[in-house]
């Protein structure tokens, strides 16, 4: 027995780190997200040119990296909806199951980015 997770129903390969890399392979498992990755593309490039720091953009970058990561692999993907369905339908904040399914977010999005930081 292996304690490596199964990859092996990845969608598509894992793209490369570069913006157009990411956006066809986003293009590709989840076309929905497009919208949102462009419109958060153009809040960190305001940001990046106000504050003349790059900064923006490479975060602009590694978070879709992560959310690609999220999206192609089916493991990452049912866990994701599952929490945010949990976070959605707690009746507050301080609800116990919405602080669990916070957690659970915040470990999924950590998991992709190390993932494609490897």
């Amino acid at each position: 027995m292996t304690t490596q997770p199964d990859h092996s129903h990845e969608l598509i390969p894992r793209p490369e780190g570069t913006p157009a890399a990411v956006r066809i392979a986003l293009a590709r498992i989840a076309p929905h997200r497009l919208g949102e990755m462009e419109q958060h593309k153009e809040q960190a490039l305001g940001a990046a040119l106000q504050d003349g720091k790059i900064g923006h953009l490479q975060y602009w970058l590694s978070y879709w990296q992560a959310q690609v990561e999220i999206e192609r692999r089916p493991d990452l993907r049912s866990r994701y909806q599952a929490a945010l369905v949990a976070v959605h339908n707690a009746g507050s904040r301080e609800d116990p199951g919405f602080r669990t399914a916070m957690a659970e977010l915040r470990t999924i999005e950590t998991e992709a980015r190390q993932a494609v930081s490897a």
